[in-house]
C-alpha cells in the first residue's frame, strides 16, 4: 500500500471559533535522538554521573537510534533513569540544561520538524510538546524551539532533590489524557487538533485527534498508519536551529536565535481519521 504523502494545499484550517493544537513528540520526531541521554556528557563533566554511566547512556542511545524504542525498552528505561537520577540535585541539573542547550540539542532538531513548528504558529496554533523525558529537560527544550507550552514527565522532589519516584509518566496513554486535560484548560477542538509522533506506544494520542501524523514511525506504527489513512512523513535533516526558530526568551535571543526561514515548505497532508 503507497504511503500517503503531504500536500500542504489540501489542509482544511479551523474557523476562528476553534482553538487548536499540534501536538508534538519530542524524541525521534522534533530531535534524532533520545533528549535524556543526550545530556550524558555534560551530566558525566558536572559529576553527577560516572563514565561507566555515561558509556551505558551511549550505548542506550545507539540502541534508541538503530532500533526505536517498543514500551518494555521505554519502561526499562524509564526504571533506570529514575534510579540514576535519585538524590539529584533539581537546581543544579536544571542549570546544567540551560546552560548546555544549545551545543546539545540543537545539532539535533530535524529541520523539517522546525519548518513545521513554526508554520504551526503562523497559521495560530498552539505547539504543545509531549514527552517522557523529565520536565527540567522538556520545558527549556520546548522554549528553544518556540513551543507554546509541554508536559513532560515530573520526578517526586523532596527537600531539592528528587526521590527516584515519578509523580507523573508522561508516555502512552497518558499523553492522551494529558491533550484531553490541555483541551479542557484551553479551549481546543481536539478534531481540529494534530499530532506528530514515531512510536506505536503513541497511539492513543493519534487517536484523540482529527489530524494524527505519523513521523519516521516504528513498524508497529507504520503499518497502523496505512491501514487507518494517517499521513506518514519522514524527516532526515537534522539541521541547527539557531537561524531558524524564534523565541519568548531574550537569553535565547541573546544567543542567536533567529527569525523562521520564510516560505517553510514542510506541514504534513492533514485529513480526518478513517475508521478501519
Amino acid at each position: 500500500m503507497a504511503e500517503p504523502s503531504s500536500d500542504p494545499s489540501r489542509i482544511r484550517k479551523p474557523g476562528p471559533e476553534h482553538a487548536v493544537a499540534a501536538f508534538f513528540d519530542l524524541d525521534k520526531t522534533i530531535i534524532a535522538s533520545s533528549s535524556a541521554l543526550a545530556f550524558s556528557k555534560p551530566l558525566l563533566k558536572e559529576g553527577l554521573i560516572n563514565r561507566r554511566a555515561a558509556l551505558r547512556s551511549a550505548y542506550a542511545q545507539l540502541v534508541f537510534s538503530l532500533a526505536g524504542a517498543d514500551e518494555n525498552k521505554t519502561e526499562r528505561l524509564r526504571a533506570e533513569v529514575s534510579a540514576l537520577c535519585a538524590g539529584w540535585d533539581v537546581a543544579q541539573v536544571s542549570a546544567i540544561v540551560r546552560e548546555t542547550l544549545h551545543d546539545v540539542v540543537d545539532p539535533l532538531v530535524y529541520a523539517e520538524a522546525a519548518e513545521l513548528i513554526a508554520r504551526h504558529r503562523e497559521d495560530g496554533h498552539d505547539v504543545i510538546v509531549l514527552s517522557a523525558t523529565g520536565e527540567e529537560v522538556v520545558a527549556p527544550v520546548a522554549e528553544m524551539l518556540g513551543a507554546t507550552r509541554s508536559v513532560a514527565t515530573r520526578m517526586q522532589i523532596v527537600d531539592g532533590r528528587y526521590s527516584g519516584e515519578v509523580d507523573f509518566y508522561c508516555y502512552g496513554a497518558n499523553k492522551a489524557v494529558a491533550a484531553k486535560q490541555l483541551a479542557a484548560t484551553y479551549g481546543y477542538d481536539l478534531a481540529e487538533c494534530f499530532a506528530y509522533t514515531d512510536s506505536s506506544t503513541d497511539i492513543p494520542l493519534l487517536e484523540v485527534v482529527g489530524h494524527p501524523h505519523a513521523v519516521n514511525p516504528d513498524k508497529l506504527l507504520r503499518r497502523e498508519a496505512l491501514d487507518r489513512g494517517w499521513p506518514i512523513l519522514a524527516f532526515d535533516r537534522p539541521m541547527s536551529l539557531r537561524t531558524r526558530i524564534p523565541t519568548r526568551s531574550a537569553g535565547m535571543v541573546a544567543l542567536g536565535v533567529g527569525a523562521v526561514a520564510a516560505g517553510a515548505t514542510w506541514y504534513g497532508l492533514s485529513r480526518r481519521r478513517r475508521s478501519r
